[in-house]
């Protein structure tokens, strides 16, 4: 079978195994067939379980036919990011501490997808304990860039974005703090939708209340991002934020006509720093949407203390969960997650006092802006992928950065307002680097961010651009 299937969109694949055009045993053999050449050159794919996956293909096309319910994710081959728990699985979360742990319970969107018809294959690669936007850890290495090895591939769920890249699963999930589903997608030519809080629940979490950390889905289509949404979003009253959305939402074409959309046009949201290279190519993105009919305007909302909010709040959350760690294992773990716990325990409580009131100033401002905008665009990393020996970039166009965190703060400034936004391919640097937008529209439109994202998609195609690593 040639590779050409492997890079068809998901829904186009869900739809020809319904159909019988091709089989779950075919599909998964082919897949694994990829994995086998393409996985040794990136190291996406940390944990691979070959009989596992045959055995779920084989049984997925008896159920299809013997006439059982099938789901909406039926026969697909995903691989599971690292620091989401997967029963019966290792589960590492990119740490020596948990070298050997074997969760007995599985992350909610790990259920779903497995309820939805999604066929587990293994684990994809993350930083350690997903700190970080660049995949590497001391139990399974670098994971790197699938359009060009020797840059990195982001993170923190670098590995999902890599193995959809190089046509190693058709869909992944993956979770987002600072740009965790945002910034990898970006970097390899796919696509990351950070949901609103509550749309996917979270389960289990030691932080039920938090809204920053989400999970969600990642694919190499916008389409493919409504399919996976079918199965995983929707209420659980395990998640005491999930909403009162049913996956149903997300059923049916994306087409939208984006005559008259009003759209605020900021590359650097506002000031921030921005690699030239990434500049060009988001620039360039002002014409697609004048094309489509769209009222471009230049104008960045006001995000004035998002960056004093997230970092607290951050914090707040690495000791929350972390903490226990560093008592117990200070010496097995990085530099960058001792700071961020010891930043959290430093915090007293007029300093997250002081965070809330910043945060919720920064939603309100977000909402009344999006009552002005239907969407905003703007550069997703503010800067190509750099090289994969370097552990975070500690200056952009001449500025300083100050902490393994500051670098990316287009995406977690976006966090904080709590809106739904999506990466989408934007095309390639100078040099050939993958280059994405964030499409962000107001809280809880999710749908609404993904048809808008869809038009986009299909008037550029550059998702359509495999990397070299990965042709036959």
């Amino acid at each position: 079978m040639s590779t050409d299937v492997l890079f068809r969109s998901a829904t186009t694949l869900a739809a020809d195994l319904r159909r019988k055009r091709l089989s779950a045993v075919e599909l998964m053999e082919a897949t694994l067939r990829q994995i086998e050449q393409v996985n040794p050159a990136v190291n996406a794919i940390v944990t691979l379980l070959p009989e596992r996956a045959l055995e779920g293909a084989r049984a997925a096309d008896a159920a299809l036919a013997a006439g059982d319910p099938i789901g909406a994710l039926h026969g697909l081959p995903i691989a599971h990011k690292e620091t989401n728990l997967t029963a019966g699985i290792r589960t590492t979360f990119g740490s020596p501490i948990y070298a050997n742990n074997i969760p007995t319970q599985s992350s909610l969107i790990i259920e779903r997808l497995q309820q939805g018809g999604a066929i587990t294959i293994g684990k994809t690669n993350a930083p350690e304990f997903g700190a970080g936007s660049h995949t590497f850890n001391p139990v399974f290495g670098i994971t790197r860039n699938a359009y060009n090895q020797a840059v990195s591939a982001g993170g923190s769920s670098g590995g999902a974005a890599v193995g959809l890249a190089c046509g190693m699963h058709p869909i992944a999930d993956g979770s987002d703090l600072g740009g965790s589903l945002r910034n990898p997608a970006g970097w390899n030519n796919v696509v990351g939708f950070r949901p609103s809080p509550g749309l996917i629940p979270v389960w289990p979490d030691k932080g039920s209340w938090f809204t920053m950390a989400v999970q969600g889905p990642m694919a190499r289509y916008v389409e493919d991002i409504a399919l996976q949404l079918t199965a995983i979003a929707g209420p659980d009253r395990r998640s005491p934020l999930s909403i009162e959305v049913p996956g149903s939402t997300f059923a049916g074409p994306l087409d939208r006509d984006l005559k008259g959309l009003r759209v605020a046009f900021a590359p650097d949201l506002g000031g921030l720093p921005l690699d030239p290279r990434v500049r060009e190519v988001v620039e360039r993105q002002r014409s697609v949407f004048t094309s489509l009919g769209c009222i471009v305007e230049d104008i960045a909302p006001d995000l004035d203390g998002a960056d004093d909010a997230f970092h607290a709040f951050r914090a707040w959350d690495f000791e929350l969960g972390l903490g226990e760690l560093l008592d117990t294992h200070r010496d097995l773990l990085k530099q960058t997650v001792i700071w961020n716990i010891e930043e959290g325990r430093a915090l007293t409580g007029p300093e997250l006092g002081r965070a809330e009131r910043l945060r919720s100033a920064v939603y309100e401002r977000a909402r009344q802006f999006f009552e002005r905008y239907d969407v905003l665009v703007t550069a997703v990393s503010q800067v190509p992928p750099f090289p994969v020996e370097t552990e975070y970039p500690t200056e952009i166009d001449g500025q300083q950065m100050h902490s393994y965190i500051e670098w990316m703060r287009s995406c977690s400034r976006i966090t904080v307002t709590e809106s739904p936004t999506i990466s989408v391919p934007a095309g390639f640097t100078s040099d050939g680097l993958p280059t994405g937008i964030q499409i962000v529209g107001p809280h809880h439109a999710d749908r609404f961010v993904l048809e808008v994202a869809y038009a986009y998609q299909q008037a550029t195609r550059h998702a359509d651009t495999r990397p070299a690593v990965t042709v036959d």
